[in-house]
């Protein structure tokens, strides 16, 4: 009797393993079932698809081109936003000084805007150059000789330098625009440079009809 029952408690103990064997398995399988995710479904949910690796797919699609552009472009803005200042209390004419209030209320937003694409990048944003000599470093800048005889300057004297060099900067940007749509990737850089072209070009007529010209 004694064997007999070992015997029993043995085939017992060995059907209750098996059993708790399946629903093990059935909890760790593949998914595939009702609420089911192993390692694998988990590693897949926390890779590509995570904000993080979002965000980052996102901000790598630029190139070299895209960073260089705004690192000059912010360069240039500020300069031009600089310029624009200083028609608020220097210029004689209504229209000038419109004209000045409306460039930095355009480009004083994208400088923000390029600024934080930089960042984005883990790239840095250049420091501010104002009183340096930036006309050999990128098309239509002023130089410091520039700079200091508008400053000097004002009434009617101050607007048509202000006109002459700000057709000049905006030419500059322009053709800075150009060479961003022609060459960058970053979708974003590549509207704003489509929106200077835009804008700068209707500009540029409108200072020369101030200034005469057309």
């Amino acid at each position: 009797m004694t064997a007999h029952r070992r015997l029993i408690r043995r085939t017992a103990l060995a059907v209750t393993a098996g059993a708790a064997a399946l629903v093990l398995a059935a909890c760790g399988g593949s998914g595939s079932g009702s609420g089911g995710h192993d390692m694998g479904d988990m590693g897949s949910m926390t890779s590509d698809s995570s904000p993080s690796a979002t965000a980052s797919a996102k901000a790598g699609a630029h190139n070299a081109q895209d960073v260089s552009f705004a690192k000059e472009m912010i360069q240039h803005h500020r300069q031009a936003v600089d310029m624009a200042e200083l028609a608020t209390s220097r210029a004689s004419a209504q229209e000038v000084k419109d004209l000045a209030t409306k460039i930095k209320a355009v480009q004083d937003p994208e400088i923000k805007t390029m600024s934080g694409w930089l960042t984005s990048w883990g790239e840095q944003v250049p420091a501010d150059m104002a009183g340096m000599d930036m006309s050999s470093s990128m098309p239509g800048a002023m130089s410091s000789d520039d700079m200091d005889k508008l400053k000097k300057a004002s009434g009617t004297e101050f607007d048509k330098m202000f006109l002459e060099m700000m057709v000049k900067h905006h030419e500059g940007a322009v053709e800075m625009a150009k060479t961003q749509k022609a060459d960058g990737k970053y979708g974003a850089a590549v509207k704003l440079a489509d929106d200077v072209i835009t804008a700068q070009t209707a500009e540029i007529k409108e200072m020369n009809k101030m200034l005469g010209k057309s």
